[in-house]
């Protein structure tokens, strides 16, 4: 069955016998093209000026897939991984004691994330590293007793430094997750004989997920970049490798184009797995999702199909 247009109402529908149409003249934006110009002329600038320096481009791509600069990457991404681990797990029981009603357990949290959030990342790193100067031992007793410079090695600075310090912000995040729920879900699931702890894990935690998710993301984008830190107690990541092959190769501004290039590699990664994370958090707060850049890149590039039964 085939609809006539011209007998309905809407967009389509066609305009009275002498009236006279509207023509519609888009604004004009004569700032946005002034403002592009200026963009692609300091663009250009800063791409002559690059191509005008003394700038070996070719080791780039010698070494982007070394072994070394793999070794770096793949240390990278394991301490990133395990220092938010750390951060997330410690977060999550300081935002817990931060809202406990015992003043001592909260009192703890507050000085916890007051210490940790005021002192450097690098003092915090260096600290670490060179507290075999004020402890010969480190001894646990039956468990565990050896020198403190054989205990204290790169990598367990290096978490200890980055995860504890992540924690004290996780600890924040948390927090805000956990008071942008309802009171009244809690008292309604005390109500039905929940437990605190259950009432934690099956009503208040997944409702706080929406707020948690997205400055976690931003954390673990940041945590990546702050490994870069670590090389200052010799830890072998990619900041680290890179450096050492300029200055070995004679080309170190060349080598930090490099680790500059796998730092945007792997944050843009993560970002796109932040940006579908938050998206599915997003389902119960939202009646419609919006269209994904996959989606709108369809729509755009493909014709959109006509109604069945329509014509125009």
């Amino acid at each position: 069955m085939t609809v006539d247009v011209s007998k309905t109402d809407g967009p389509g529908a066609t305009p009275p016998a002498g009236a006279e149409a509207i023509k519609a003249i888009p604004v004009r934006h004569p700032g946005r093209y002034v403002s592009a110009a200026v963009a692609l002329a300091l663009l250009g600038a800063v791409v002559y000026a690059f191509a005008q320096g003394k700038i070996n481009w070719g080791a780039i791509p010698e070494y982007f897939f070394d072994g070394r600069i793999l070794d770096g990457v793949w240390n990278t991404l394991l301490l990133t991984v395990l220092s938010m681990v750390i951060g997330i797990a410690g977060g999550i029981l300081l935002a817990v004691m931060r809202l406990s009603k015992n003043p001592v357990t909260s009192s703890i949290a507050w000085f916890y994330i007051w210490f940790f959030r005021g002192t450097p990342v690098l003092v915090q790193l260096f600290v670490w590293f060179n507290l075999g100067l004020v402890f010969e031992y480190i001894n646990l007793g039956p468990v565990y007793k050896d020198y403190w410079s054989s205990f204290m090695t790169p990598l367990l600075t290096a978490l200890l430094g980055l995860g504890l310090n992540e924690a004290a912000y996780m600890a924040e995040i948390c927090r805000a997750g956990l008071l942008s729920v309802d009171e009244g879900q809690t008292e309604a699931s005390h109500a039905l004989g929940m437990s605190h702890t259950k009432t934690l894990r099956r009503i208040v935690v997944p409702q706080a997920m929406r707020v948690i998710v997205p400055p976690t993301g931003n954390e673990v984008i940041n945590m990546l970049k702050t490994t870069s830190l670590v090389s200052a107690v010799q830890f072998a990541e990619l900041f680290q490798q890179a450096k050492d092959i300029g200055q070995n190769s004679g080309s170190p501004v060349e080598m930090y184009f490099l680790a500059a290039a796998w730092y945007l590699i792997m944050t843009s990664i993560l970002s796109i797995g932040q940006y579908y994370i938050e998206r599915h958090y997003a389902r119960g707060s939202l009646r419609s999702l919006p269209p994904t850049p996959m989606q709108r890149l369809k729509s755009a590039v493909l014709p959109t199909r006509r109604a069945k039964g329509v014509t125009a």
